[in-house]
């Protein structure tokens, strides 16, 4: 075993479970349901898986730029099909493990910033955001398609173990 670790070696393993997890839940979303929302004020599933995968583009300009302005650089994506979004899920996912084996641990450390227009969302050290709103924001997400995806009373895969449905 090595000495010494960089950050992006440790993530990289748990990432890469994340990414196909995210996958294996995709596959359980229903092609036809895509306006759905289990609750006035949520999202629609579309939108949410939608959501989910753009997370991983967010990854990638958070370990690749210094700053997003959502305002400027930034199009919400909504799924329209399931063969759209494993295609977008693919090209992000794909994205982020890239910027993920290129960043060093000096890099992790700068600071960067996420804004809308004037209001800044975010301003502190890169690993940080990259670590709750990344890969917590993934986990996040994907359980909340897992509440529509019961609400619907669709089989329910585990990500964790087994879920109920035995999947």
């Amino acid at each position: 075993m090595p000495e010494t670790y960089f950050i992006r070696d440790l993530l990289f393993p748990e990432f890469e479970v994340e990414i196909g997890k995210t996958h294996r839940l995709f596959e359980a979303l229903p092609e036809n349901q895509g306006d759905f929302r289990p609750y006035e004020k949520s999202m629609t599933l579309g939108r949410l898986a939608g959501h989910t995968t753009d997370i991983f583009l967010l990854i990638t300009l958070t370990l690749t730029s210094s700053e997003l302005d959502m305002a400027i650089a930034w199009q919400p994506y909504t799924m329209r099909s399931k063969v759209e979004l494993f295609a977008r899920f693919e090209e992000n996912a794909a994205g982020a493990l890239a910027a993920m084996k290129q960043i060093s641990d000096q890099a992790f450390h700068q600071p960067w910033v996420i804004k809308r227009g004037p209001n800044t969302l975010f301003s502190g050290e890169r690993f940080t955001y990259f670590r709750n709103q990344g890969i917590n924001q993934i986990v996040h997400h994907r359980a909340q398609l897992g509440t529509y995806i019961r609400a619907l009373g669709l089989p329910l895969p585990g990500m964790y173990g087994p879920s109920a449905d035995g999947i």
